[in-house]
């Protein structure tokens, strides 16, 4: 099994991934399967696709780029449990970069079940090529699904920050939870998702909407019910009548200013805004260094928590 080398130039690697603990790493035996399977569904709904979405299917990518990521186990006494994906891959005449954070709590096999099936499941849905948004949605319910039937059923959770880049030009995020993507675009931070945060007032209200309830102790963050500090993740059996795994979905496009993006747990966001992250890689030309710098300079501000990030340049 050999480790992603992860500042390589993405183009010259399409191996299947396969998850090992917290890393992102590479296996060949379960490319066939994997792909053919996949083929065969995009046989079956290639009549249906539209001129424009045949045309960036055949169409190479028109910028180059390439990622990095690093992990820190934070001073939590829980152990580790962030989880990364970052992967690029030839798939049925696109060219995909895909990346993800999840961020566990309450133990990690919600994190690391997402990290083994989540893009699976997202590829796997027949109209994923023309109707994303829908598609990652129903993706994302069903592997909730999945979830707490067979991983957490009440105790354990996850949230997860995602992005498929199609042919280096279109950027698909999806995020549940308070870990966040950005991009930096003429060296200006901009933010791509949402934190899903119990003290928003729309997430508060889709909370108590459910019948749950958000309250704040002195000194400490909103929670859901008392416990949990964000409104929207996979798992959490025990909340799930008031809280969700439903993702935001944007569809963005990567033009010729954008520099890099940047997915990372809130173990980074909590110490650093959102221009300071873009502010310190950028005169870093390496991927995989950034993502590095990234994680040092947060856990130099202080930050206890679990710290993950990926770094995708253009």
């Amino acid at each position: 099994m050999n480790i992603l080398n992860a500042h390589a130039n993405l183009h010259k690697r399409k191996p299947s991934f396969i998850p090992d603990g917290n890393h992102a790493a590479f296996k060949t035996s379960r490319k066939e399967t994997y792909v053919d399977s996949l083929e065969r569904k995009e046989d079956a709904v290639s009549d249906n696709n539209n001129n424009e979405e045949k045309d960036e299917k055949n169409k190479p990518s028109t910028r180059c780029f390439s990622h990095g990521y690093h992990l820190m186990e934070g001073e939590m006494n829980h152990g580790m449990e962030d989880y990364v994906f970052a992967q690029h891959r030839k798939l049925n005449g696109y060219d995909l970069g895909l990346y993800a954070i999840f961020d566990g709590h309450a133990g990690r096999d919600v994190a690391k079940y997402l990290q083994n099936h989540l893009f699976e499941n997202i590829l796997n849905e027949p109209d994923f090529w023309e109707n994303p948004v829908h598609a990652v949605k129903k993706a994302c319910k069903a592997t909730d699904e999945e979830i707490l039937e067979n991983i957490a059923d009440w105790r354990g959770g996850s949230t997860a920050v995602a992005a498929i880049l199609i042919n280096g030009v279109k950027l698909i995020v999806i995020n549940v939870g308070d870990s966040r993507a950005i991009s930096c675009k003429n060296g200006v931070a901009k933010q791509l998702t949402v934190d899903h945060e119990p003290e928003k007032e729309k997430e508060k209200d889709m909370v108590e909407r459910r019948g749950g309830f958000v309250s704040k102790r002195p000194g400490n963050v909103a929670r859901v019910d008392g416990e949990l500090a964000m409104t929207r993740a996979f798992g959490d059996g025990k909340l799930k009548e008031h809280i969700t795994a439903e993702p935001d979905v944007m569809v963005k496009k990567i033009d010729d200013e954008t520099e890099f993006i940047i997915l990372a747990s809130d173990g980074l966001w909590k110490v650093m805004t959102n221009q300071e992250v873009c502010d310190c890689i950028r005169d870093v030309d390496d991927a995989q260094k950034a993502a590095k710098k990234l994680v040092k300079e947060a856990k130099s501000m202080g930050s206890y928590d679990d710290i993950s990030c990926i770094v995708v340049m253009f």
